[in-house]
């Protein structure tokens, strides 16, 4: 009896997952969270529309979805103002970005992104065999001068950037974008996420000909549209780059209830508006639980709060165990400087009078940890 022949390249990859959920945490505890304030959801759900639509739907559950999205591509467009040929739907950005990284990267070929941005984008870059290129933050956000200048320098097939930015809540406005877009070597792919753009400024957003070559635009129906477990992803991009997906894509990895619940949802905007009002009211209320215990609350144009614990990683990490330990889920970044903070999605009124009742047991804690 022999093992599988794994190819040489997965024999060199580590064993690990890109993250551990918070069920694995609550089973290790043996007790549910009081508080989910950590994975970055939109805890105050989707629309009810949408809710009522995927019920409808599950009688039908017995059927394939549409592998084309029609009915989803065609309202999508038409929000969007371009074809549907310049949309590809599938299963969260977090597939669509495995699908564009097979596209184009083979063993060796280099990829540039952040130290410490998004991590599951790196999964697929070094599960293909590509090369990851990292650039520093600079003043708690991406630096994306530097990310095109490091493109420039090594040849990059890739150049990854999140605006608004995960973990930190950053962002760089639509005309540095734009502007960045033109220094871009040939060759180079801008992959811009955009997972958390309902919750930002108008003038984050950047204006990119849908045609154009150069870049593509990868959002989600996981934030502000609260279907978080649907796993409902696009890209935006030129049609040529579209059109290429479907040579190695899962032509069923939508399923039928998340095409119908994104559809209704997507037809809702009170509903999005009134979520990113309880989002940003969310935020300043973390702000001030902040404020009250010492701590600072970096500005944020995402559905979450980087919050600034005032010391080193090992300080921030020994308060968020402190707050798990007592109930309150929630993450971090994982490269210094960055990681002297903790990150706490918006939560609802009852999530953060738990944080706030929590917050100064869990650095008093750290305190006598460090001192100790």
């Amino acid at each position: 009896m022999t093992d599988p022949r794994y190819t040489p390249l997965v024999q060199t990859l580590p064993a690990t997952v890109p993250f551990v959920g918070p069920e694995v945490q609550e089973r290790d505890m043996g007790q549910t969270f009081r508080a989910r304030l950590g994975a970055n959801e939109n805890v105050f759900g989707p629309s009810p529309h949408a809710i009522v639509a995927m019920e409808r739907e599950a009688a039908q559950i017995w059927k394939y979805a549409d592998a084309t999205n029609f009915d989803l591509k065609a309202a999508l467009s038409a929000k969007l103002g371009c074809s549907p040929e310049n949309l590809i739907f599938g299963e969260g950005i977090d597939g669509l970005l495995g699908y564009l990284v097979r596209l184009l990267v083979s063993q060796g070929d280099r990829v540039v992104t952040s130290d410490g941005a998004y991590p599951t984008f790196n999964y697929h870059v070094t599960g293909f065999g590509g090369a990851l290129v990292k650039v520093p933050y600079r003043d708690d956000r991406e630096d994306l001068p530097a990310l095109i200048a490091k493109a420039v320098e090594v040849d990059a097939k890739i150049v990854y950037l999140a605006n608004p930015d995960n973990p930190m809540g950053s962002w760089h406005s639509g005309a540095e974008i734009e502007a960045a877009v033109e220094t871009l070597p040939d060759g180079t792919l801008l992959v811009l996420d955009e997972a958390y753009v309902e919750f930002a400024p108008a003038d984050a957003v950047p204006a990119i000909d849908v045609q154009d070559p150069r870049v593509i635009r990868m959002r989600t129906f996981s934030k502000g549209y609260g279907m978080a477990g649907a796993r409902v992803g696009y890209g935006i991009g030129a049609a040529d780059l579209i059109r290429s997906f479907d040579k190695i894509r899962n032509h069923f990895g939508m399923n039928r209830a998340a095409q119908v619940g994104a559809l209704a949802a997507l037809q809702d905007e009170i509903w999005l508006q009134d979520v990113i009002a309880q989002v940003n009211a969310a935020k300043v209320r973390i702000g001030q639980i902040a404020a009250a215990n010492g701590l600072n609350a970096l500005p944020s144009a995402a559905n979450f709060v980087a919050v600034d614990c005032g010391r080193d990683g090992d300080f921030a990490r020994a308060v968020l165990r402190a707050l798990v330990a007592r109930g309150i889920f929630v993450r971090m970044p994982f490269v210094a400087p960055q990681d002297r903070c903790i990150r706490i999605s918006a939560g609802t009124p009852k999530d953060l009078d738990a944080l706030a009742e929590v917050l100064p047991l869990a650095l008093e804690e750290a305190r006598a940890g460090v001192s100790a």
